[in-house]
């Protein structure tokens, strides 16, 4: 891989240097720009125009393709030597609910010219389900609870597809991302609300990774790392989600979260934060450590969230 504080070495044959395609440009697909720097070329698709000017003034060639529209993707065909797939699953109300279209669709346009050498693709830990706060592991079965769980699945059946057509193809399961510099990228919003959390007892294990860590991981994930390998995008903390939130409080100099119990919750919170505290694992990320030798910056969640956190990259 072209290394973050050096230059490439030897050029490929296809290009003077190589390209890199991003799927899904927005704060995390920016943060990997900065970090390839000049050092390949970046191109970015977007289904949105006016986000052009904004690209290139990041150093990105937009290409305008729509993920919902699959004849507008074949110009995407054939022009990177490494993709990072970052666009989420579309909302399916209805119909094929469990379906991810524009995954499908990405990479059977990736198949009918020369085929990027490798491919990334950003999933969610929330492929596992309820774990109940086991420790897992990337070899544990998956079992999507959530309909946007069912979609991330079928779009890794997808790259996995991908993959056995000679692509090496990785995985990365994300949990919850957050930083002081990310849009509602910590806590505090819902601390100034005063939302409430569940009471010890009812409380979930909860995952993270900072959003330099993941842009860090998933330019590592372009060059290293086996073929059809799944990574756990994840940080080393082991926190309860009440915990977390008390935590950014202490940080933050602002007052705790009220705690519920699980029952009462229903009336206090919203679906999508639900949904979020009826899963509890803890995310074992030894082998994203181990294979493709990322040291992660900010290593707990305690170091991430501190208010000075965005000036240590």
């Amino acid at each position: 891989m072209p290394s973050i504080n050096s230059p490439l070495g030897a050029k490929p044959s296809r290009f003077r240097r190589e390209r890199v395609l991003v799927v899904g440009c927005g704060d995390v697909g920016l943060r990997v720009v900065g970090l390839l720097g000049g050092r390949v070329s970046v191109l970015a698709s977007t289904s949105s125009p006016p986000r052009v000017p904004a690209l290139r003034q990041a150093g990105v060639r937009p290409i305008v393709a729509d993920l919902d529209d699959p004849t507008s993707l074949k110009r995407l065909s054939g022009i990177a030597t490494r993709v990072l797939h970052l666009a989420p699953p579309p909302r399916v109300e209805g119909g094929e609910w469990w379906r991810d279209a524009r995954t499908l669709a990405l990479v059977r346009v990736l198949r009918l010219r020369t085929m990027p050498s490798s491919f990334v693709y950003g999933s969610t830990s929330g492929v596992y389900g309820d774990c109940g706060g086991a420790r897992v592991t990337e070899t544990r079965a998956v079992r999507p609870e959530t309909p946007r769980a069912h979609r991330r699945v079928d779009a890794e059946r997808s790259v996995r597809w991908l993959g056995r057509a000679g692509v090496s193809v990785r995985i990365l399961r994300i949990p919850g991302i957050y930083a002081p510099d990310r849009e509602g990228g910590t806590p505090r919003e819902r601390l100034q609300r005063g939302t409430p959390v569940l009471r010890a007892e009812d409380d979930v294990y909860t995952n993270h990774i900072h959003a330099d860590d993941l842009a860090r991981a998933c330019v590592f994930a372009l060059w290293r790392g086996g073929p059809q390998r799944v990574f756990h995008a994840s940080d080393d903390s082991e926190i309860k989600m009440g915990d977390y939130v008390e935590l950014a409080a202490r940080l933050y100099g602002m007052p705790p979260p009220p705690r519920i119990a699980r029952e009462d919750a229903k009336a206090h919170l919203p679906l999508s934060l639900l949904s979020f505290m009826g899963e509890s694992r803890r995310l074992d990320n030894a082998r994203l450590k181990r294979e493709l030798r990322i040291r992660l910056r900010y290593p707990t969640v305690e170091a991430g969230l501190a208010p000075d956190a965005s000036n240590h990259r």
